[in-house]
């Protein structure tokens, strides 16, 4: 017995109540593609007009521009399956993707609000790896080096990146650091530099890196410390949503 989607049977909007941003031929087109939901499905025209709601003169017409450019096909006997566009765009959404056009915009904002030095710093293995910063426009400023590697038991980004380590689950600094999401660090490598760090997580919890402001130590006083944990708590939870898997993450490129 074939079964209606309810979300494909959603009344048309009035003309009034109609959002202006919206095609709604497109909108028919893509809810067409989604009435296939097993691999290897071929469903004919009365199937596609149950699942979807729309008249059969109206699937025709879309199932025809979705053919010539290769998102359906339609075999002899008139049945329609996926094309092998939907497989080459499928394709391009499993490659690495990187962080830079999403972070790069972001430390350019915290370094010019803050006027220090805005960094993302990755793991790897005992080190972390300044991935992308943006150096304080003040002549005097902690000036970092995109690629450098410092030892990941040191600075503020060392210990973010230490304490979401699984390892890291039972010892109590780290579960501390996790609570509270941010660190800091004053006289570490330098004793003239002070910093502070917060996760960077996607919508799956997972870790990415560690978003930095680092800076003198004689303008990082408390209200400018608050200031700088206050705005790299707000973009990284920004960027939260926009974030790809760790397993979909580029961090070299």
């Amino acid at each position: 017995m074939l079964r209606s989607n309810p979300l494909r049977m959603t009344p048309r909007p009035s003309a009034q109540s109609a959002d202006s941003t919206r095609v709604e031929a497109v909108e028919r087109a893509l809810a067409l593609l989604q009435c296939f939901e097993k691999p290897g499905d071929k469903l004919a025209l009365a199937v596609l007009a149950q699942r979807s709601g729309f008249y059969k003169s109206t699937i025709l017409r879309l199932a025809a521009s979705l053919v010539r450019m290769g998102f359906l096909r339609r075999d002899a006997d008139g049945l329609f399956s996926l094309g092998p566009e939907l497989r080459r765009l499928g394709m391009l959404s499993h490659a690495r993707i990187s962080l830079e056009p999403l972070v790069r915009p972001v430390l350019e904002k915290l370094a010019a609000q803050t006027q220090e030095t805005a960094s993302l710093y990755v793991r790897d293995g005992s080190e972390r790896v300044c991935l992308y910063r943006v150096n304080s426009p003040l002549s005097a400023r902690h000036h970092l080096t995109e690629g450098a590697r410092h030892p990941l038991d040191s600075g503020a980004a060392g210990a973010i990146l230490r304490a979401f380590d699984p390892a890291a689950d039972l010892d109590p600094d780290a579960a501390k650091i996790r609570t509270r999401s941010w660190a800091n660090s004053e006289k570490g490598r330098d004793p003239d530099l002070a910093a502070v760090s917060v996760p960077l997580l996607n919508g799956q919890g997972e870790l990415l890196g560690a978003l930095t402001i680092s800076g003198l130590r004689s303008r990082l006083k408390a209200s400018q410390f608050m200031l700088a944990r206050t705005l790299l708590a707000r973009a990284s939870a920004e960027l939260r949503p926009l974030l790809p898997t760790l397993a979909m993450t580029a961090t070299g490129d």
